[in-house]
């Protein structure tokens, strides 16, 4: 076993040894789920996942459309204010905590996410034909799918950081 110190991320350019408070705090966020290099939450995407359930049975289940309709857009804070997720409290605190070029990239892509499914929502009220908002639903889930990755590998720490997390453990 080695007794040399555990290394953390300060940032993306440097390596420096973790203090005994940081260790604890990493170890709240990871039994609630947080990442603690992130400070970010899987669970906000069940928000988006919701979205893309509904559209992806629309082609089959037309009366489905209603369902989707009601969905309607949470921030990161609004989706934990309003789950029963145990750590809400510090999701929301790691979260507006979080490395600010992570967060604004991490907000932009779910930003990405709310429009479409908005623009998606607002079409899908104007027309008429079951096919048409079959063809819509598809077209969205094509768009939103690949975001919904996209943000789940900000949260997740991407590949530097798991590379990173490797090589100091």
């Amino acid at each position: 076993m080695s007794t040399a110190p555990k290394l953390a991320r300060s940032d993306r350019q440097s390596l420096r040894p973790a203090r005994p408070d940081e260790e604890a705090r990493a170890a709240r966020l990871r039994a609630a789920n947080i990442n603690p290099r992130t400070g970010l939450a899987t669970d906000y995407l069940n928000h988006f996942n919701e979205a893309i359930m509904l559209l992806e049975m629309i082609p089959d289940m037309p009366e489905c459309a209603q369902d989707f309709l009601l969905w309607y857009p949470l921030s990161y804070r609004e989706h934990f204010m309003a789950s029963h997720f145990k750590a809400r409290d510090l999701a929301i605190e790691a979260y507006e905590s979080a490395d600010e070029h992570i967060r604004v990239e991490f907000d932009n892509i779910t930003g990405a996410m709310t429009s479409i499914l908005t623009a998606v929502g607002a079409a899908m009220r104007e027309v008429r034909q079951d096919k048409t908002r079959a063809r819509l639903a598809e077209q969205a889930t094509g768009w939103v799918k690949p975001l919904v990755a996209l943000a789940g590998g900000i949260i997740n720490g991407g590949a530097e950081a798991d590379v990173d997390y490797i090589m100091t453990h």
